[in-house]
């Protein structure tokens, strides 16, 4: 049954978080499989596996295949190498508390609307595991949880590292509701790089048909709230408010949360939200965007489309956009060494431009402030946007800062999950 105790789901702004340019470029580069266009050290190539027979024994045999994996050239002329993890930002920005088990244990998650999973650490971990920076779920101080026999999950990384583990289900506490019997992947492997940062797992917010649990894959958290009827059927659907720690002067005091259930209208401000078609077939929220702005400069972009992930710090978008962006910051340039457009660290937001993108037939305009992601040194900083030719027709948003999104699932049972669900985004501050 629905419950009447919906509330905010506030995010914790993670202290330790340093943002990096170059790493959390490396994370999407790994996450999307995407060859860069510009010269810099990363780049897409082929590593050919063998498969099908191992061991010392069996030296001969098998099927070898390429596989396209991320490489490295510290020099001009050096050999290539695969990445290191150390090369990426696994760490979060914003982590968001969800209580498992009875009684509750609460473990700060990163909430995705890239992913499928719901991970979290646990004692099942390699007692030479770290994990004195994070709160660990203990299934064994739970009454009400169950192992799932037979299932497992694996997430691989272009590094070679991966995450793994176990399969079992209890009860979710998010927002004032409890997701019954809900699937929690317990970690059994991790890569150091989670291992170091602060997280204590991730609860995915995209479509279930790419959740890694196998031989089966499982029904996600917001697919579980539909099925049980933990929200009212008029409202479906989840919200991401996403502010910023850089405006704890403003009204709302740069506070980010997501809603289940119904739309906080404090954060609406009076405002009617927008609407769009979703295409979830590969998964992800997906919309059409078919043009965009620089200032005053319209870009047109027949047949694009968007995906908004949570899960991703800086936007991708076609060398086109890339260029017109840069050329309208005065002293703006590509930086081979670091891969990406840097621009004096002293220019006054009048200076920069402002930039919109399309949303299913409405441009939202993204915060002059937020442009800036992070220091490049020598008085000069990161774009927060990147190039990213993704088969030259798809962008990869963050939600952009200051933007209600309230995407309408409406997910009947059984699945499969229908290709179209509406997206609602309203720029609540431009």
């Amino acid at each position: 049954m629905a419950s009447n105790n919906l509330t905010r789901v506030e995010r914790v702004f993670n202290k330790r978080y340093v943002p990096s340019g170059p790493k959390s470029y490396v994370y999407l580069l790994n996450k999307y499989k995407f060859s860069p266009t510009r010269p810099g050290p990363y780049f897409l190539g082929g590593k050919v596996q063998q498969k099908g027979k191992h061991g010392i024994a069996r030296l001969f045999g098998g099927k070898a295949h390429l596989q396209k994996v991320l490489q490295k050239r510290s020099t001009a002329d050096a050999q290539p190498e695969e990445v290191p993890a150390v090369d990426q930002q696994n760490d979060s920005l914003y982590l968001t508390p969800v209580t498992i088990g009875t009684p509750g244990q609460t473990v700060n998650l990163d909430f995705d609307t890239g992913s499928a999973d719901l991970w979290v650490f646990s004692p099942r971990l390699p007692k030479t595991t770290d994990t004195s920076g994070h709160k660990v779920f203990n299934p064994d101080k739970s009454s009400t949880f169950k192992n799932t026999t037979g299932s497992s999950w694996r997430i691989s990384y272009g590094d070679g590292s991966a995450a793994s583990g176990s399969v079992g289900t209890d009860n979710v506490t998010i927002g004032g509701l409890t997701i019954e019997n809900q699937s929690i992947e317990l970690a059994e492997k991790l890569s150091p790089s989670f291992v170091s940062g602060v997280g204590d797992g991730l609860l995915g917010l995209a479509f279930g048909s790419i959740n890694t649990v196998t031989p089966k894959p499982v029904a996600t958290p917001v697919e579980n709230m539909i099925a049980q009827r933990d929200i009212p059927k008029s409202s479906e659907l989840f919200t991401a408010y996403l502010g910023s720690y850089k405006d704890k002067n403003d009204a709302d005091h740069g506070i980010s949360f997501y809603t289940f259930g119904y739309i906080d209208q404090t954060a609406l401000g009076g405002q009617t939200p927008w609407y769009c078609p979703i295409d979830s077939s590969d998964g992800f929220w997906q919309f059409k965007s078919t043009t965009a702005s620089v200032g005053s400069k319209k870009i047109a972009r027949s047949g694009n489309t968007a995906i908004a992930d949570t899960g991703t710090t800086l936007a991708l978008v076609s060398d086109e956009m890339c260029a017109a962006i840069y050329d309208a910051i005065p002293g703006a340039r590509y930086d081979s060494d670091q891969q990406g457009y840097l621009f004096p660290s002293n220019t006054t937001l009048d200076k920069l431009p402002v930039v919109s993108f399309d949303v299913g037939g409405k441009e939202f305009a993204v915060q002059k402030e937020d442009l800036a992601f992070a220091s490049a040194g020598n008085g000069k900083t990161f774009f927060g946007i990147f190039l990213a030719p993704i088969c030259s027709r798809s962008w990869r948003l963050p939600f952009p800062s200051k933007v209600v999104c309230s995407v309408q699932t409406r997910v009947p049972r059984p699945r499969p999950i229908p290709a179209l669900q509406r997206l609602a985004a309203l720029m609540s501050k431009c």
